[in-house]
């Protein structure tokens, strides 16, 4: 696998935005892949094929349906626009916060994905971790798509766990972490403060 040009075909903004409560901020990871639209719709809303590639899931997924990834986030869907977009709660640990998936088709054949990852979080949280809280997670998601549509091979959720406790995982997360601190430092972030938060990241994902 070269770590590199995956990290690299991923495009990451952060920023902020008037939501529900208040301010909340704004991760957003994209990626265009080489299939069509209505496949790409399938890879990530078919429930037989999200544990292909991401976790394995239950639940209703349909609008007003509630869905739960196994060892990781719940969450409602609340709006669904196939094969373009849906927009759901995402709740883990007691907290509430939302995603938005679009996809797009563009010029080539491919299909473009973007996810918002929205949440309301406190100044304080946000200096220890930043957006790679979150966004390290997404990229591994990202990745773990990538390598699906590539091959079709599945992926058994304990060995990309191990994977990422390998040298060449911890290298994508250390990538990830630092791609987060520049699209950090690109929102308005001193870069200070953007380092430790990406220095921390790195250490919660890899136990170093």
């Amino acid at each position: 696998m070269d770590v590199t040009h995956e990290i690299n075909a991923v495009r990451r903004q952060v920023g902020r935005r008037e939501f529900k409560a208040g301010e909340a901020r704004v991760v957003t990871v994209s990626r265009t892949y080489g299939t069509s639209l209505d496949d790409l719709w399938d890879a990530c809303t078919n429930p037989e094929r999200i544990p292909r590639w991401f976790l394995p899931v239950s639940g209703e997924l349909r609008v007003g349906g509630r869905f739960q990834l196994q060892g990781n986030a719940g969450g409602t869907i609340e709006r669904c626009d196939p094969p373009k977009s849906f927009f759901a709660t995402w709740e883990y640990g007691g907290e509430v916060s939302w995603i938005e998936l679009r996809l797009t088709s563009v010029e080539d054949g491919g299909t473009r994905f973007e996810l918002e990852h929205i949440a309301h979080v406190d100044d304080e949280r946000w200096a220890e971790f930043g957006p790679g809280a979150v966004g390290v997670g997404w990229d591994t998601g990202l990745l773990g798509l990538s390598l699906y549509l590539a091959t079709g091979a599945s992926m058994d959720p304990a060995e990309g766990m191990a994977w990422l406790m390998s040298d060449e995982g911890r290298r994508y997360v250390t990538l990830s972490s630092e791609a987060w601190r520049e699209a950090n430092v690109a929102s308005g972030e001193p870069e200070e403060s953007a380092r430790a938060a990406a220095e921390r990241t790195t250490a919660a994902y890899t136990g170093a």
